[in-house]
């Protein structure tokens, strides 16, 4: 990454949280914990760049937001057309 970069992280992966020896930690009922990251490393590339998007929590609600309107645009759409 380049000093001063804006980075919009898109990526949605799910890896394993480990404890400080790196084995999974469980939950209450014996399965392994999982959390949500993208494909930068925020804790460095903050550090780096003038901003980056957060995962979650980023461009997934502007994404869902823009996909509904598009959805009901369509709807509106194709009932005048049918008119």
């Amino acid at each position: 990454l380049k000093e001063g970069a804006i980075v919009i992280d898109v990526g949605i992966n799910r890896v394993p949280v480990l404890d400080e020896e790196g084995r999974p930690v469980l939950d209450e009922k014996g399965r392994p914990k999982f959390q949500i990251v993208g494909d930068v490393e925020f804790e460095k590339a903050k550090e780096i760049c003038s901003y980056i998007t957060p995962v979650p929590g980023g461009v997934g609600p502007l994404t869902t937001a823009l996909l509904l309107r598009n959805t009901v645009e369509c709807a509106k759409l194709q009932k005048t057309s049918l008119t």
